[in-house]
């Protein structure tokens, strides 16, 4: 039999901890959370292996592991393991982690991730738009109003040149952002997993977007099964606005037809509809994280910070329309300046924080169907 030699990196352990994973070294490897966990493939159960490689500091096992991804932190691990371990809040420190490793810039990544910089998050933007405020001139002469003297937020921050000249830049680099740690990710998955062997990866490709369309793999969980609707709400709401978006777009370019709308055109009915399935879906993910805290746990800071920035997305763009219509302008501007600060955070910050869950669960998903890993028994 060969020989392996461990050489635990206790850094990567400690941070893992403090991550979210402090409960880890409770862990005494009895399987009670792969025998319970309705997800785990039949060939390379989980977390059970996971917990283990984290204890031993094993960093390149876990990054390169595809299965932190197939986990969806159910909590049926967490609720019934014997020593309060919380697997999946681990599994959820790592994936943290895993973003952390693959996001370009790393440093941006850090300052993401880190409590102590939640402020400076928020105030980059802020003063990006103040400066924008300053340079239209409305700190001194006021904001001007559109047609009939209506509030008009395309006055008070056109999309030519501020919006675009901000917004088109920047989602071109978290485009790239997101091309980098796929690639690099998928590199890796490679080299710790092995090749397919003659898999599809168009099918692959199909069947994983079909899956989390119908967010079927969420009616194996138990203890959090409500999250299946929870999420659908956000997941599909996030699609309604960037239809909405791209409606916008469309009638802005081409028809050459700047905003308000009506409230009977079609950009309206889909915005408000999304924008209210966004607040309900993510005041339901709120609710079931204090309703089951005992069993799976509350949640890291970087859990929050997504939570927090969603929020804020849904409810400055409902309040900020609410009281244009209502004619209230000493509100209306800057709720909508704090909607536009809370948009950039989304986004500007997506490969870095939870968000970047879509991307890189749809990668391991796809490599995992590609060579066969997620067969569940």
């Amino acid at each position: 039999m060969s020989e392996q030699i461990i050489s635990p990196d206790l850094n990567f352990v400690k941070e893992v901890i403090a991550s979210g994973g402090e409960s880890l070294k409770k862990c005494y490897q009895c399987s009670t959370c792969t025998v319970v966990c309705g997800m785990t493939p039949d060939k390379t159960p989980f977390p059970r292996k996971e917990m283990l490689y984290a204890q031993w500091g094993m960093k390149d096992k876990l990054v390169s592991n595809p299965d932190i991804w197939l986990c969806h932190q159910c909590s049926d691990c967490t609720a019934f393991c014997p020593r309060g371990a919380k697997p999946g809040e681990v599994l959820g420190a790592i994936r943290k982690m895993t973003i952390k490793k693959y996001s370009k810039p790393t440093a941006l990544g850090s300052m993401v991730s880190e409590p102590k910089s939640a402020i400076l998050l928020f105030a980059i933007p802020t003063i990006i738009f103040l400066i924008f405020v300053m340079i239209q001139g409305h700190f001194t002469e006021g904001v001007p109003r559109g047609e009939g003297g209506i509030i008009s937020f395309s006055k008070f921050m056109p999309p030519i040149p501020y919006i675009d000249f901000l917004f088109i830049p920047l989602a071109s680099l978290v485009v790239l952002s997101f091309v980098l740690g796929i690639k690099e990710y998928w590199s890796d998955m490679s080299k710790s997993c092995g090749k397919a062997k003659g898999g599809d990866i168009n099918k692959s490709i199909i069947d994983t977007i079909v899956e989390i369309l119908s967010h079927k793999r969420f009616k194996e969980c138990n203890v959090t099964k409500d999250r299946k609707i929870s999420h659908l709400l956000v997941f599909y709401s996030f699609i309604g606005l960037a239809i909405t978006t791209s409606i916008a777009v469309f009638y802005l370019y081409f028809l050459k037809w700047e905003s308000p709308y009506p409230q009977t055109n079609i950009i309206k009915i889909i915005g408000n509809i999304s924008g209210i399935a966004l607040l309900i879906g993510i005041s339901m993910i709120v609710s079931n994280r204090i309703k089951n805290k005992d069993k799976a746990g509350m949640g890291s800071y970087f859990d929050w910070l997504f939570i927090v920035i969603v929020y804020g997305v849904g409810a400055t763009g409902m309040f900020a329309q609410i009281f244009r219509l209502l004619d209230i302008a000493i509100i209306a501007y800057p709720m909508y300046f704090a909607h536009l600060v809370f948009i950039f955070a989304l986004f500007a910050y997506a490969p870095f924080s939870k968000m970047a869950h879509m991307v890189y669960r749809t990668t391991a998903m796809v490599f995992a169907k590609h060579i066969g890993r997620d067969k569940i028994a």
